[in-house]
């Protein structure tokens, strides 16, 4: 698909949602009949996938959940085995 500059400003936000959605591949804006750019997708993972972002990042230490009992009987009131 080819839009003109005109276009393309008026209607991006749309033309962004078409490549998105994989309706269109490529979009092409064009000056004068002139392509000059083209909008195409990412090819990362979207944003929203955020599972180990953090991974490697930093080190939990080796006692970090030693006093798991004692921190569930405080939030509780009740013990943990």
């Amino acid at each position: 698909m080819q839009v003109n500059v005109a276009e393309a400003k008026k209607d991006l936000s749309r033309l962004i949602r078409l490549v998105e959605t994989n309706k269109e591949s490529v979009i092409t804006v064009a000056r004068n009949g002139n392509p000059v750019v083209k909008i195409v997708p990412i090819d990362s993972p979207p944003a929203s996938n955020r599972i180990g972002i953090a991974k490697g990042k930093f080190k939990a230490p080796d006692d970090f959940d030693a006093n798991n009992e004692e921190v569930y009987e405080m939030l509780t009131g009740g013990s943990l085995l």
